[in-house]
């Protein structure tokens, strides 16, 4: 897949395409659905497939207190864009320039002067260009008057409710992972790079990885987890702490991994983490060696689970 990084990167040889426009949070079923009925529009059409986005979302511009967790920050997104059959992702700054452009502008200029589209998803309630003037509607006299293709966006429900990326959110913060599983199609994953921390996990005998966690849903729990260190050896079992650590009095959400059966050196390293099964919530601690006795609790229960899921070889050391 191409990422093409704002409009000023748009070539002559990107002019022709499908497109569909959204924020592409999470890449869940829903949006899965989306970029499937793309994949077919290109192949009919015989054109790539352009999936345009924001950076960042513009209620982090507009009314930061309000923007949403990120499931899945750009490098992931990408990722899934990707992995769902995506040619070409256009990530757009959302900048000044972008917002307060006239909604004809948008049209004639990005989507058909600049990208030539022949076909466009949208959802119904897609709105672009200054004070959010345009919508379906002015999409579709544009579809008329230019002779593109417009289609809706299928919904697409389970448990008889809209697949969504704030359905994905409240059941991640809930800790519910089966939840989020069922809607983005598969467990729910985390990748950031490995930073410095305070090294109390290495005092207590269990040294850990950690990742900062910077608008992510949060769910305050310990977790079993499996930890791609981006070695080529694939995902080792591991058990994870996301949240606040009361114990220690943290202040800052944090995500912590601690690898089985593992000794290596991890700082610097971009690791991504599968959350697998939900042990059991944060909690304070008079003493570190409580902590320590909970943590060596934690490890055995890990180690039960993988057991039980027919995961029995130990990982072995970089």
């Amino acid at each position: 897949m191409e990422l093409i990084r704002g409009q000023y990167n748009l070539k002559p040889h990107h002019r022709g395409c499908v497109a569909t426009i959204g924020n592409f949070d999470g890449v869940h079923l829903g949006h899965q659905c989306i970029l499937k009925r793309l994949r077919e529009a290109g192949d009919r059409l015989g054109l790539p497939t352009l999936a345009m986005s924001f950076e960042p979302h513009p209620l982090e511009v507009f009314r930061p207190e309000e923007a949403p967790a990120r499931i899945t920050p750009l490098r992931d997104k990408a990722c899934a864009l990707e992995t769902a059959g995506v040619d070409r992702f256009l990530c757009l700054p959302f900048r000044p320039s972008l917002s307060g452009m006239a909604p004809e502008t948008f049209i004639e200029d990005l989507l058909l002067r600049r990208l030539g589209v022949q076909f466009l998803i949208v959802g119904d309630d897609f709105r672009f260009g200054h004070r959010r003037a345009g919508d379906f509607a002015t999409l579709e006299a544009a579809s008329h008057a230019h002779g593109f293709e417009l289609e809706r966006t299928p919904t697409f429900e389970i448990d008889g409710a809209r697949a969504s990326s704030t359905r994905v959110r409240e059941a991640l913060e809930r800790g519910d992972l089966v939840l989020a599983e069922r809607l983005l199609g598969h467990p729910y994953q985390l990748s950031g790079r490995v930073v410095n921390g305070d090294r109390i996990g290495r005092e207590l005998g269990f040294p850990t990885a950690n990742i900062r966690l910077r608008r992510r849903p949060t769910m305050d729990a310990i977790l079993v987890a499996d930890i791609d260190i981006g070695d080529g050896a694939g995902p080792r079992p591991g058990i994870a702490s996301m949240g606040t650590r009361p114990t220690v009095n943290g202040t800052r959400a944090l995500l912590e991994v601690y690898l089985l059966d593992f000794s290596g050196d991890l700082y610097g390293r971009h690791l991504t983490v599968t959350f697998r099964h939900w042990l059991r919530g944060q909690e304070r601690y008079d003493s570190l060696d409580a902590l320590r006795e909970q943590i060596a609790r934690d490890v055995d229960d890990a180690r039960a689970w993988y057991h039980a899921h027919g995961v029995r070889r130990s990982a072995t050391d970089a």
